[in-house]
């Protein structure tokens, strides 16, 4: 039978997901492990990385593994670990709570955009001490390849705040089903590969407090980035979910097209903070640096003019104006009403049918540019 182009969510089918209720971990599959909780595998993340460990940790992350492994005391140096909450604490006590997460409930979380950048910004040597994690690059690399890019997000969640919703992470797990549904099949099955999700827990997070919850081997459903909007997965997901307990300096990684979502902090005095990793392909970039603001500047009254119209038009557009929300400053450009901030080819078309001047859309695409830190 010949392979879908396209995924329909029409034609979903609930029996694969129900398999992954029989999946087993192998330990004798996975020897570098020093155990394994709950179909995850947890490895010595002072370890020194050989290419066999390598090979094994992509065997895990691969649609074939269980998608999601621990790194037990991946940080060294906690005195690192604990001078880098604080500058979270403080960074959050200036910013406030933070706006437009994702998956979580509005008010039971505080989010800080680019800890990364921030936490380099607040002590490069707290940075350097507390990034000197050679099992993490090893990590990394044998997932993505060399010159990966990492980006980070702090996310602390208090005493009764809500859980996340089920889900998969960017980049299609950053759409609305429909707009899932516009990318190829093999799309779909590229997409998991082209990132690496996980987290650093700041402090002890026994399971009252709510460590990420996970569905082991969902990462091979093909139509995954469609099927966990459905209420009948969701459903199973929180039926049959795993959570591991993670202390202070453990890393958790998993491969973003997992289905996973935060837990429920039940606790009452556990402030649950962990800083969170979404390292990215170097290979997700154009050859060229093309000025694609200037381009659309130069098109609108063009397109405007009625110089080519319908499909004509979408078509010229496309080639030329930036169609992609990222990468942006979360900061002044969070998700708004959806899964991921507005974009310059949607301001674009939202500016000609309102049949708006060329000045006044430039106008627009200024704001959004100074939104966007000039992305």
């Amino acid at each position: 039978m010949t392979a879908p182009v396209w995924l329909s969510d029409g034609e979903f089918d609930m029996a694969p997901v129900a398999a992954l209720a029989d999946r087993v971990t192998d330990p004798a599959a996975l020897p570098h492990a020093v155990e394994i909780q709950r179909n995850v595998p947890v490895y010595d993340g002072q370890a020194t990385p050989t290419p066999k460990m390598m090979a094994e940790w992509v065997r895990v992350l691969l649609p074939g593994g269980p998608g999601a492994l621990v790194l037990r005391g991946a940080v060294a140096d906690l005195d690192a670990l604990n001078r880098a909450t604080e500058i979270f604490e403080a960074i959050i006590a200036e910013e406030g709570s933070g706006a437009g997460d994702h998956f979580a409930e509005a008010g039971s979380n505080a989010r800080i955009w680019d800890s990364l950048g921030k936490l380099c910004a607040a002590d490069p040597e707290v940075f350097a001490r507390y990034h000197a994690i050679p099992t993490m690059d090893a990590l990394c690399r044998a997932w993505l390849g060399p010159g990966y890019q990492m980006t980070a997000q702090v996310n602390l969640v208090y005493p009764g705040g809500a859980a996340q919703t089920a889900h998969r992470d960017y980049h299609l797990g950053f759409m609305t089903q429909d707009q899932a549904a516009q990318y190829p099949a093999h799309i779909h099955a590229m997409c998991g590969q082209l990132t690496l999700q996980g987290g650093i827990a700041h402090c002890d997070m026994p399971i009252d407090s709510g460590p990420t919850k996970l569905l082991p081997y969902s990462q091979a459903l093909p139509d995954g980035y469609l099927s966990y909007h459905r209420a009948e997965v969701a459903a199973f997901f929180e039926a049959h979910c795993v959570q591991l307990p993670l202390a202070k300096g453990d890393a958790i990684f998993f491969n973003p097209a997992l289905f996973h979502g935060a837990g429920e902090n039940r606790t009452n005095d556990v402030h649950r903070l962990a800083n969170l990793f979404q390292v990215s392909s170097p290979f997700g970039r154009a050859m060229e640096a093309v000025d694609r603001d200037g381009m659309a500047r130069r098109l609108y009254p063009v397109i405007a003019a009625g110089v080519v119209t319908g499909d004509k038009a979408r078509a010229a557009v496309a080639a030329a104006v930036e169609g992609y929300a990222f990468p942006t400053v979360m900061d002044t450009d969070p998700p708004q009403g959806g899964l991921a901030p507005d974009n310059p080819a949607a301001l674009f078309w939202r500016c000609q049918e309102a049949g708006l001047a060329a000045q006044a859309f430039e106008q627009e695409l200024d704001a959004m540019n100074a939104r966007k830190g000039g992305a």
